[in-house]
């Protein structure tokens, strides 16, 4: 499956939109990543116990994404747009859309 940022795939032609797709995941905080985040906080840097939970719920909102997308027949996704929010204390939803297509 090809996803793109843009509205086009360079070098494909759409021939058929398919429609709307997504993928989300809601994931929350870890108690024990949460210590450790907080001690980094003290001393700084990267909190990489975050930085390694958003990417495996991009990585899955990414992949539902694609999931629906195959579902609907496309073989490519235009203008993907990840956003993010709290739905509640300690847990954030990652959602991944775009508009599937199909390309040749």
């Amino acid at each position: 499956m090809i996803y793109v940022t843009t509205d086009f795939v360079p070098g494909k032609e759409v021939k058929e939109l398919k429609g709307f797709v997504r993928g989300s995941t809601v994931q929350a905080k870890h108690i024990g990543k949460d210590i450790v985040a907080g001690l980094k906080t003290i001393l700084g840097g990267e909190i990489s116990e975050y930085s390694e939970l958003m990417e495996e719920a991009r990585n899955k909102a990414i992949e539902r994404m694609i999931a629906d997308a195959t579902q609907k027949g496309a073989n490519a996704i235009i203008a993907v747009r990840l956003e993010t929010s709290a739905v509640m204390q300690n847990a954030s939803e990652i959602i991944a859309y775009g508009t599937a297509v199909f390309v040749e």
